[in-house]
């Protein structure tokens, strides 16, 4: 049997990582500035994470969501401590396309509406209701194309307002900061006016934070540096560290119910051992003031580039932009110099999504072959 051939592969195998760092098969060792997504938060194989999935699943990896879980308590407390959202509820899932399918699910069940309003260039993930939100046609299939959506231009707020004037928008649903589209985000004017557009109208206000949250925009989620709080906020990748975890933070407003949202493996004893460990080490090793601090590194050492145009995003969340398309440049990074780093659909940018815990020797190394390979590039 044959592996469906969906993904463009680097010839790379890789057989161990620790940190920032990645060893293929034949030792050969790599910078990891991208994090597999963004998915690596506090760094591969960290010895707390390492030891609470070993220890977990010596007890108990699995059981259903029937018994009671007391790491669930556990991780929707530690959520609330250092997310700054103590009234709001946890429900869990499995992955960020999940998130945000319970988002919307949850926000139609609310106001019995249907139609969502979404941004150009947005990127919500690829199972039904969330790649139908996805501003990419060539990953919606036709049973994909009954939901109701329209997408706006981001930071036009006359646009949203006069969809929500219609009366049958459910949900606008927005990232923190783009991811796939390329680094882009609503400035605090629009996500303010966005925020009391839908209070006003009974629209629900959905953050997808599942690439720019758990402190990767230099805050715990990208929005809270506008001010705002949204009615669900979606969950995942750097959640995990790896492990495959999702979930969302529902607001007060929404009542529960039993049936009303639910998974099999969603929320299971190691996901959430896994989850709550990324917590405690975000928090003991103090890695959102790291991730400021190395962003104010980082940017200041990409000033010696004349080639980089503009350096976007926040935190580790980032991107430099070339006048050129990088796809080349990202294959010397990781043959000549052994540096991973990824792109975007805007094709003339590099994503930077490194490990919340780099320090400013890996930068230096960056620069290092980020001159390199700019210097033999044709």
């Amino acid at each position: 049997m044959n592996l469906f051939n969906v993904y463009p592969i680097y010839n790379i195998t890789p057989t161990r990582a620790m940190g920032a760092k990645v060893w293929d098969a034949n030792n050969q060792e790599y910078l990891d500035f991208y994090g597999g997504h963004g998915v690596i938060s506090i760094g591969h194989s960290h010895t707390a994470y390492v030891s609470a999935i070993t220890g977990q699943v010596q007890k108990i990896g699995f059981y259903s969501n029937s018994i009671v879980n007391p790491i669930q308590e556990q991780l929707a407390q530690k959520t609330a401590q250092l997310s700054g959202y103590p009234d709001y509820s946890l429900f869990l899932c499995n992955s960020g396309a999940e998130a945000n399918e319970n988002a919307l699910k949850l926000a139609s069940f609310h106001n019995g509406k249907s139609r969502i309003i979404a941004f150009q260039k947005a990127f919500h993930g690829r199972t039904s209701a969330a790649v139908a939100v996805t501003d990419n046609p060539a990953i919606t299939a036709p049973v994909n194309n009954k939901h109701e959506v329209v997408f706006l231009p981001l930071n036009d707020i006359g646009s949203v307002a006069d969809e929500i004037a219609k009366g049958d928008v459910c949900a606008v649903i927005i990232e923190g900061i783009q991811g796939v589209g390329g680094l882009d985000e609503g400035t605090t004017a629009f996500f303010q006016a966005l925020q009391q557009l839908c209070k006003a109208h009974n629209v629900i206000l959905i953050l997808d934070e599942i690439q720019s949250g758990y402190g990767r925009s230099g805050k715990f989620f990208a929005h809270q540096h506008h001010g705002i709080q949204p009615d669900i906020i979606s969950m995942a990748k750097g959640m995990g560290n790896g492990f495959p975890v999702g979930g969302i933070l529902i607001s007060p407003r929404f009542k529960a119910s039993y049936g009303l949202l639910g998974t099999t493996f969603g929320g299971n004893h190691l996901a959430c051992a896994a989850a709550l460990s990324v917590l405690e080490t975000i928090e003991k090793e103090a890695l959102i003031d790291n991730v400021r601090l190395q962003h104010d590194y980082f940017c200041d050492q990409m000033q010696q580039f004349p080639e980089i145009k503009k350096v976007k995003g926040r935190g580790l969340m980032l991107g430099l932009e070339f006048n050129f398309d990088v796809s080349e440049l990202r294959k010397k990074l990781i043959y000549e110099e052994y540096i991973f780093t990824g792109n975007a659909a805007q094709k003339n940018l590099l994503r930077i999504l490194p490990p919340l815990s780099i320090t400013k020797d890996d930068t230096d190394y960056f620069v290092k072959g980020l001159k390199n390979a700019l210097a033999t590039l044709t």
